[in-house]
């Protein structure tokens, strides 16, 4: 119960910060992104996420999948696909964006729906976990770069064409995508035993959206792609991972 407590907790600590961040581009209406980033943070959460697609989330898929008598290697099928699939609609959304009017609502409900099913599929992952130095680390990792994906949202709806009471109806509906994937995370986990292929279905997504967070998503927008041999930022991929390595260790 004492976990359930934490992740109500930070189920709306995040929701604070996601309505927090994106409150200013709804105010001004901003013609141009202003983007700006928050780099040692961002760095460190791919780390974190890298650590917990390998050293967590994979294996204790694999695990489910091999109790319930399937030795094929389905864990790391379902993580694969998930990870192509989304780097399929990031590259979808940089065609869109060089090849239309960058006003154009495509990209902008584009970059909303990836972003939603990230913000769901990461919240599911931290409400389905037990160990308190997970849920701990999982919602530092969430948290660190949850308020630069509702600003960049916001400004990129409220750049769009769509109107402002459909700007704020997809910004909403992104907004509870955190809490309700907390929520469906923790009663999957201890509100009923399904015993059932959903369990290690939902982990597995849940590694293929961190595993694609912590390397081409995360690496290219901090690190060593963009800006190479940036090994101050990079050691910070470095720590989180072996945070979560330590953590490992112990769970």
């Amino acid at each position: 119960m004492a976990t359930s407590s934490l992740k109500i907790f930070f189920a709306l600590s995040i929701l604070a910060v996601i309505l927090i961040a994106g409150w200013y581009p709804f105010k001004k209406r901003l013609r141009e992104d202003k983007h700006f980033d928050f780099p040692l943070g961002e760095t460190l959460a791919t780390g974190v996420f890298l650590g917990a697609a390998l050293l967590h989330m994979l294996p204790e898929s694999n695990t489910m999948f091999i109790n319930l008598g399937y030795h094929y290697p389905f864990a790391y099928i379902i993580t694969g696909i998930i990870f192509l699939v989304f780097l399929w609609f990031e590259h979808l959304g940089k065609e869109l964006y060089h090849h239309h009017d960058a006003n154009h609502p495509a990209f902008a409900i584009l970059a909303w729906l990836m972003l939603s099913i990230h913000s769901l599929v990461l919240a599911t992952a931290l409400g389905f976990s037990n160990e308190y130095p997970v849920v701990i680390m999982l919602f530092l990792a969430i948290i660190t770069h949850k308020w630069a994906e509702s600003f960049a949202i916001a400004v990129q709806l409220n750049k769009s064409s769509l109107s402002p009471r459909k700007s704020m109806a997809f910004f909403l509906i992104f907004a509870l995508m955190t809490p309700l994937g907390i929520f469906i995370g923790w009663y999957f986990e201890h509100g009923v035993e399904t015993n059932s292929l959903f369990d290690p279905i939902l982990v597995s997504a849940s590694a293929g959206t961190f595993l694609y967070l912590g390397t081409l998503h995360g690496l290219e927008r901090c690190v060593m792609v963009e800006r190479c041999c940036n090994l101050r930022d990079f050691s910070f991929v470095i720590i989180g991972f072996l945070l979560m390595a330590s953590v490992a260790a112990y769970v």
